[in-house]
Formats: C-alpha cells, structure tokens, sequence
C-alpha cells in the first residue's frame, strides 16, 4: 500500500497508520513504520490528528513549511536503503554518523539532506540519481 503512485491513497496510509497507533490497533510492518516515524516527530502529531484538514494540503516553499509526507517519506527510503544496503557504503557511514552524533534519527536528518540533493541535482539536470555523489556528501558528514 505504501508504494501506491496515489498521492490520496499514500496520505491516507500515513493517516490511519496514526489514528490505528493511537487508538493501539493492530499495525501491519509498514504501519509499524510510519507510525514509529511520526511518533518520534512529535512537531507532526497535531497534523496527523486533523485527516479532514490536511490530507489534501500543499506545501510550497513560499510556505516555510516542512512536507510531513515528503519528510517521513525520506525517512522510509533512508530505512529501506540501510535494509538492502544500497548504496553498499551507506550503512557503514550511516553506524559511523550515530556513533558521531549519538543519535540515529539526528543521523538520519543530516544523511536526508544529502538524498534531498541528490533528488534534486537529477531532478534539475534531468539526470539519473548519483550514488557516488550521495554518498560522498553523507561521507563529508562525518
């Protein structure tokens, strides 16, 4: 469900994982995730209160808001690029940036803003991803 291309449907999935948090329902894996993720973003649980609100809600630079979706959602590719251990030399960077900061989720903000570039550099130059460039950035984290 996580991965569905509906924007819709992707946010609420990141809604009823909360509300199913909140209320100590059962949590598929995935649910378990994103639920564990907000919860330690305690600056988006009044957000993820208000389905009716802010499921439907932009969020443009102009704003000088922080995208709750596009932000956890960074969280999960950073998660999932540990588990497959792709880029091979991420997790081995990314035990050595905890260890640095002695705090995983912090070493997860600093490595998110190496992805976001990233993204955006093969957005901007019409450019498929650079794992070398990626990975070089978190490597000047450390």
């Amino acid at each position: 469900m996580i991965f569905n291309q509906d924007r819709n449907q992707l946010r609420k999935f990141y809604f009823q994982s909360w509300d199913k948090h909140k209320n100590n329902l059962p949590l598929e894996p995935m649910e378990t995730i994103v639920a564990t993720l907000i919860t330690q973003h305690p600056e988006y649980h009044d957000f993820f209160n208000e389905i009716g609100k802010n499921q439907d809600k932009d969020f443009t630079p102009e704003m000088g808001q922080s995208n709750p979706f596009l932000h956890l959602g960074m969280h999960i590719s950073i998660q999932e690029q540990l588990a497959t251990q792709r880029p091979a030399e991420l997790s081995s960077l990314y035990l050595s940036l905890c260890e640095k900061m002695n705090d995983a989720h912090e070493a997860e903000h600093k490595i998110m803003n190496c992805l976001g570039e990233m993204l955006w550099m093969a957005q901007k130059n019409n450019q498929p991803l650079d794992e070398n460039t990626y990975i070089e950035c978190v490597r000047k984290l450390l």
